[in-house]
Parts: structure tokens; sequence; C-alpha cells
């Protein structure tokens, strides 16, 4: 495949948890994320964006904010269940994207905050109109979304390299 195929990547913050006894990883969706992760996914299948590969953090949240997000969607993507997306820098994420497969078009990461955040900010070099300040002054809340295309190798992903194409989020 050539290194020059267009991409998207899909970052999806998990839906808003309970502040429970449990421990952090093991903290379920509140009745508000229950609802918000199925919009979420309603709003990806209406954007036409299908993923090849969902990767997705272990926590509790996460996996439960996908299981309600992708029965919604057309086509449910090969899905990988990563530890290393539950509490990961900056940097961190970054390097699971490069070792993302070069068959991938769009990618799909469901994490969370202030990771997904600070990933779509540091990928995207441009915008379409206002998201960009949008998305900032959101904080990228619960069950958002935000899509950055590029074009390249998974291998090269870095700052600055896409352009921020899409930002949704259910109560913003």
């Amino acid at each position: 495949m050539s290194v020059d195929v267009p991409r998207r990547i899909v970052l999806f913050r998990h839906a808003k948890a309970e502040w429970a006894q449990e421990s952090d990883h093991e903290r379920p969706l509140a009745e508000r994320g229950r609802k918000d992760a199925p919009a979420a996914g309603l709003w990806l299948a209406g954007t036409g964006i299908d993923p090849d590969l969902t990767l997705c953090s272990t926590a509790v949240r996460t996996r439960e904010t996908w299981k309600l997000a992708v029965q919604e969607l057309p086509r449910r993507p090969r899905t990988v269940y990563d530890e290393r997306l539950y509490e990961a820098s900056l940097g961190e994420l970054i390097a699971v994207l490069n070792e993302t497969p070069e068959e991938v078009e769009d990618l799909l990461v469901v994490g969370h905050n202030p990771g997904m955040h600070a990933l779509a900010d540091a990928l995207a070099g441009e915008a379409e109109g206002d998201l960009l300040p949008r998305m900032n002054r959101s904080g990228f809340p619960t069950a958002a979304m935000a899509v950055v295309s590029f074009s390249g190798a998974w291998k090269n992903v870095e700052h600055n390299i896409g352009r921020l194409v899409a930002f949704w989020a259910p109560h913003a």
C-alpha cells in the first residue's frame, strides 16, 4: 500500500463514568454515559467513516463505551484492547499510532483525557473552520470525537501531521 494513502484517526473519549468505590480502571459508565455512547456511534455512522481497526483502552468505562457505540455502526471493525491506552501520555499515544498496520486506512482510538484531547491538538497542524478553537474551548468532554486526516505512513505520525476535519460532543 502506498505511503501517500489518505488516512483518518478518530479519537473517541469514553462516555461519562460513575465516581464509584471501584478503582479508577474499574469505573463503569454512568446513566448519562450509557445514553451518550450510542449517540456517538450514530454520529460516527453518519460521517461515513468505516474504521478498519479500533484500539480501545482496557478500562471498564472505555470497553462499555465501545460496546454501546459499535452497535450503531454498519460494520464492526476489528477491535484490539490495549492496556497501554490507559493513562497514556501524548508520547505513548503517538508510539501506539506508529505501530498501526499499514493496511489500516481509518483507525478509531477509544481512550481517556487528557490524552485524547492532547493527541487531537498535537496531530492537528491545521483545522477546518473553527474546529480547533471549538474543540479546545470544550475541553474534549466525555463521549466527544475528533477526526484528524493525514496522508502518509503510520510510522510517521507525529505532531502537526494532520488536519482536524470534524469534532463532535453530545452536549456541545
